[in-house]
């Protein structure tokens, strides 16, 4: 199996070939959709082209900058009273007519390191799941002269403007949405490919709900929901969590629902939720710290109250299970809101208010469910990772011509979906 590199540990014999998955440690989503990448490429190795003796670096692309910082820490400046900022830069700027199209520049002044990572190992391929990594890889290949294809993998349902649009050789995207917003931005028919969000193994096998609800200790006669409050990066779930505490008191009403929080690897949250249960001698409540098996615990439940992350939601979907997101959404998490409510895939409450009235609605009419499983199945893509694999070596070894440059702007068409 693929496991996390860093830059002392990726200089290999070049005798071996090497396929690159790129992400950026900001937040868990791009490293949980690269660590999927790799581990289809460990599936699929002897197969479409995929050499049996290939290494699978999977590389956190902030480790090679010349200057070292927190990319969690620097999203997380982006929460609070700052978000509505986050929302124009990536919603409106650069997504209209103005394009990015790559160059040397960055890579050249800020990731000369990966340059060298790239003249040692020469990949077959570089799959990148962040804007940052995908341009990093753009600019190492000019510099350097080695070819290999670049994959960019947007892990929400719409894309940036930042990515090297003319540049990439193949974008996969979740939605014709989104390549309908590629396609104006002048990126060729046969660089979209519809593939689906990577999630790793598990999502899309059968199971046995009963023993799994067993076994994580939950009732067997009531609809289990998940309160997913948990995460690697806690300032963007300042608010949500502030929504479910007002949610709290509400909760008793609900005598034929079992809901299940999550808090991750907060184990200060964790305290404080067991805490306030047992002051309040809640019976339709449990707390499950750190889970490993996910996809059992979420093929099991039946909905799921979230953030809109893109990988978060990607899971639920492939793990069939229906969704109630929660809080005003920014940024990406606001294009994924829209895209999952528009196709009757998700349900919608901004404030504790809407979500109580929103579970009471699910406790009167669980019938209702359903009818966003049915809704979800035009998004559903669970094999999308090993989809994404073989369209990738397809591209391998085919010759292209490349134009060095150290920046590239340029004017795309009117935009498809105007913002």
């Amino acid at each position: 199996m693929s496991v996390e590199q860093n830059p002392a540990s990726t200089i290999a014999s070049n005798s071996q070939p090497v396929i690159t998955v790129m992400h950026a440690s900001v937040g868990s989503g791009h490293k949980a959709a690269a660590n999927a990448v790799a581990q289809a490429i460990d599936k699929l190795r002897g197969t479409h082209g995929i050499p049996e003796n290939v290494r699978v670096d999977v590389l956190d692309v902030l480790d090679y900058g010349r200057i070292k910082f927190d990319g969690n820490k620097t999203a997380a400046s982006f929460t609070g009273a700052t978000r509505p900022i986050y929302d124009i830069t990536w919603r409106y700027t650069l997504t209209g007519r103005l394009l990015w199209g790559g160059g040397t520049g960055w890579s050249r002044v800020m990731f000369p390191s990966f340059n060298d990572y790239v003249r040692e190992n020469k990949p077959l391929a570089i799959i990148a799941t962040h804007i940052t990594a995908a341009n990093v890889a753009c600019g190492a290949r000019l510099i350097t002269g080695v070819e290999y294809p670049l994959v960019c993998i947007p892990t929400d349902y719409e894309i940036e403007g930042w990515w090297p649009h003319k540049e990439t050789d193949l974008f996969c995207v979740a939605t014709e949405f989104m390549a309908e917003t590629l396609r104006p931005r002048h990126v060729e028919e046969s660089k979209i490919k519809i593939t689906g969000i990577p999630v790793r193994d598990g999502f899309d096998a059968p199971c046995d709900i009963e023993q799994i609800k067993e076994s994580f200790g939950l009732p067997l006669d009531k609809k289990i929901v998940l309160v997913m409050a948990g995460a690697s990066l806690p300032q963007p779930y300042v608010r949500f969590r502030a929504a479910i505490e007002q949610t709290i008191p509400y909760l008793r009403r609900f005598d034929r629902m079992h809901f299940v929080f999550l808090p991750g690897k907060d184990e200060e949250y964790s305290m404080h939720l067991k805490s306030v249960f047992n002051g309040m001698g809640l019976g339709n409540v449990s707390v499950l710290d750190y889970v490993e098996d996910m996809a059992s615990l979420m093929k099991a439940s039946d909905v799921a109250v979230l953030k809109s992350g893109g990988l978060a939601v990607t899971e639920c979907l492939c793990a069939k299970l229906p969704m109630l997101l929660l809080g005003k959404s920014y940024g990406q998490e606001k294009a994924n809101t829209t895209m999952l409510t528009s196709f009757g895939a998700s349900l919608h409450a901004t404030t504790f208010r809407e979500l109580i009235t929103t579970l009471n609605h699910l406790h009167e009419n669980p019938a209702a469910l359903k009818a966003l499983l049915v809704n979800a199945n035009a998004l559903r893509k669970p094999h999308a990772a090993e989809d994404i694999v073989i369209e990738t070596m397809k591209r391998v070894g085919v010759p292209v011509k490349r134009t060095r440059h150290f920046a590239e702007f340029y004017i795309g068409d009117k935009p498809a979906h105007i913002r």
